[in-house]
């Protein structure tokens, strides 16, 4: 898939795996399931990280799109 706009990332991305990086500087990784153009986002399986380990298991996630500043996708 050619990514020509930032949204077709996140497209490419639906349904694998993604670290999500917030302001106030929390991990959060898991499937990507839907965002909007707000970047708001739900994600499933999720795992809050800290020091690159697991600090709890969340599950299903909602995060405003203006907390995230980055959004990783992982291959």
């Amino acid at each position: 898939m050619e990514i020509t706009r930032p949204l077709d990332l996140l497209n490419s991305a639906k349904d694998k795996k993604v670290m999500v990086e917030l302001k106030n500087g929390k991990q959060f990784v898991g499937k990507l399931v839907a965002f909007d153009m707000h970047i708001n986002t739900v994600l499933d399986e999720a795992e809050e990280m800290e020091n690159g380990e697991t600090k709890r298991k969340i599950g299903k996630v909602f995060l405003r799109g203006d907390t995230i500043i980055l959004i990783s996708p992982s291959d």
